[in-house]
């Protein structure tokens, strides 16, 4: 499998660590029933299967944190950007950010 680093380009999956998914959000540790929502952060996680958004680490190469829009079922991918760019999206667009696009 390649994956598409946005500062190095395409490269190979053998440069990269797998981190998981970029779509759930730290729950606040001061908010009420903070202690569910980190069980729930941490140990209750979807397996999607189809278009899923990932963090993935590129060890190999530039060491940036990016985001790998990824098919769990056939590894097609369809892009990547940095993480940083993707939290900005994130803040900006709020929950409308993370809508997983149709397969």
């Amino acid at each position: 499998m390649r994956l598409p680093c946005p500062l190095c380009g395409e490269r190979d999956s053998g440069e990269f660590v797998y981190r998981g998914d970029a779509t759930v959000v730290r729950p606040d540790p001061g908010a009420p029933g903070a202690r569910g929502a980190f069980h729930e952060f941490v140990h209750l996680r979807d397996n999607p299967a189809g278009w899923h958004k990932e963090h993935w680490y590129h060890e190999g190469g530039c060491r940036s944190w990016i985001v790998v829009e990824r098919n769990t079922l056939t590894h097609e991918v369809r892009g990547a950007v940095t993480a940083a760019a993707h939290t900005l999206a994130r803040s900006a667009g709020g929950a409308k950010a993370e809508q997983e696009p149709e397969a």
